[in-house]
């Protein structure tokens, strides 16, 4: 079922991409690459995949991506901070508008206090300074099905950056400063009134 949810994203984000003229570069670690193979195995995604960064090691971290040592010592590889940081440096070194961070416990081993199998982080980051970042504990159904859950993840996170919400937020700022006047004016009206009576 993940294979087919995928290869029906995939087909859908590099439509979109495509209208959009959008390009992507993906970031991964405990997926080894799925996500850029998952859009690359659509017929014509050359147009929109730019490049794959498989991360594996902190080393290829720090030297592919430019995620800083103090990130992965602090944080560990597998947090909010490192894959924050991996989608920016994929964002920056590919000079793409999309860019996805994967990175994760498939399990079955590698698990520490706090950070069981199936923990996985996610961060996608766009050129107009979008990031957003979602954490998953899928559990330990098994490394396969954590890292095909994985790319679907991903896939969905792409698609949510590639629509943009830029059309949503203006209309609400207008909105908000249209109201404003009209508070203000009643109280003005209301004290023009009861100026006379009292001279």
């Amino acid at each position: 079922m993940a294979g087919s949810d995928a290869r029906a994203l995939s087909r859908s984000l590099l439509d979109l991409c495509r209208m959009r003229k959008l390009t992507i570069a993906t970031a991964e670690s405990c997926t080894g690459g799925l996500v850029a193979g998952a859009l690359t195995d659509i017929p014509g995604s050359s147009d929109v995949i730019d490049r794959g960064f498989v991360t594996y090691s902190n080393d290829a971290k720090r030297a592919m991506l430019g995620v800083e040592a103090s990130t992965l010592t602090n944080f560990g590889a597998v947090s909010k901070e490192t894959a924050t940081a991996m989608a920016v440096g994929a964002l920056e070194r590919a000079g793409v508008d999309l860019a996805v961070a994967i990175t994760g416990i498939a399990g079955p081993g590698g698990a520490t206090p706090g950070k069981p199998v199936g923990l996985v982080h996610f961060a996608v980051a766009a050129r107009d300074g979008r990031i957003i970042h979602r954490e998953q504990r899928f559990g330990a159904i098994g490394r396969s099905a954590v890292r095909a859950r994985s790319v679907v993840e991903a896939l969905r996170m792409l698609m949510d950056l590639a629509r943009g919400p830029q059309a949503q937020v203006k209309p609400r700022r207008a909105a908000a400063t249209r109201l404003r006047p009209r508070v203000t004016r009643t109280p003005r009206r209301h004290a023009a009134k009861r100026r006379p009576p009292r001279g």
